[in-house]
């Protein structure tokens, strides 16, 4: 039976996200280039730092016993996840109106990919979360609750930052702040939903972690490399892209290390 105590902790690293995505109600509307390209760099950065030491790590740290092998559910999943969104950009419709409206709506599909990348991240993050409640609830004397709360507060925090890079992008590309607010917190729910069924089915999750957790780092990266990447190092500015990109994955990294 989930106690409230837990789902308190299933729904702390969602917090995490909505103050992130609240952001968005204290930026101006329209940004300067070299803002944005800031705004880009930092979110690759984030992107690729979490992809790193929150996803493809961890799931080579879960395959230790394949011993020399134990990359190969990391390689199986990034790749899967890498297909799954080449697969998407290939044959969902990019919406093009007209000449004045193309680099909007170009941006409108690079900001969709970037949303479903953090959604899947958020996804083996919640499962994570519900595996160490799971082994709580079954009275696991190495898992306390202080425990599981800290992992829950350490993901919160790593939260905050991509909560902000859905919820400000958005708002910047002419969404109005409420509809970005919401959108950057939707992709922060799957996680205390995710957590719960897997606390539910516990010994079915666990078996595949490796494969779900390389799959979002696939997806995050395929957004960083085809997409954020290009844009933040095309025309003037392109350093401060640069500049930022160093900065967010730093930042990501250090929350990573000192919370995980």
């Amino acid at each position: 039976m989930v106690t409230k105590e837990v789902w308190i902790g299933l729904l702390i690293p969602f917090i995490g996200t909505l103050l992130g995505s609240a952001c968005v109600f204290f930026m101006r509307r329209e940004l300067k280039p070299s803002v944005q390209k800031a705004l880009q760099g930092f979110t690759a950065g984030v992107m690729i730092a979490a992809s790193v030491w929150s996803l493809i790590l961890p799931a080579m740290e879960q395959s230790a016993h394949w011993g020399k092998w134990a990359f190969l559910p990391s390689a199986v999943g990034i790749a899967g996840g890498v297909a799954f969104l080449l697969f998407l950009d290939c044959t969902v419709p990019h919406m093009h109106l007209d000449h004045s409206t193309e680099g909007r709506a170009s941006s409108l599909s690079r900001t969709a990919m970037m949303i479903l990348a953090v959604t899947m991240h958020n996804i083996p993050e919640g499962m994570a979360v519900g595996v160490v409640y799971a082994g709580y609830l079954a009275h696991n004397s190495s898992i306390t609750a202080a425990g599981a709360l800290a992992l829950a507060l350490g993901i919160a925090i790593q939260n905050f930052p991509e909560g902000a890079i859905i919820s400000m992008p958005l708002h910047a590309e002419g969404e109005s702040k409420p509809r970005a607010f919401f959108w950057g917190a939707l992709s922060g729910a799957v996680e205390p939903l995710f957590g719960w069924l897997t606390i539910l089915a516990v010994n079915l999750v666990v078996p595949a972690m490796p494969y779900l957790l390389s799959f979002a780092a696939g997806a995050m990266m395929y957004v960083v490399v085809e997409e954020l990447i290009p844009e933040m190092s095309e025309g003037k500015h392109s350093n401060i892209g640069t500049v930022f990109f160093t900065v967010g994955f730093i930042l990501m990294m250090a929350l990573d290390v000192a919370l995980g």
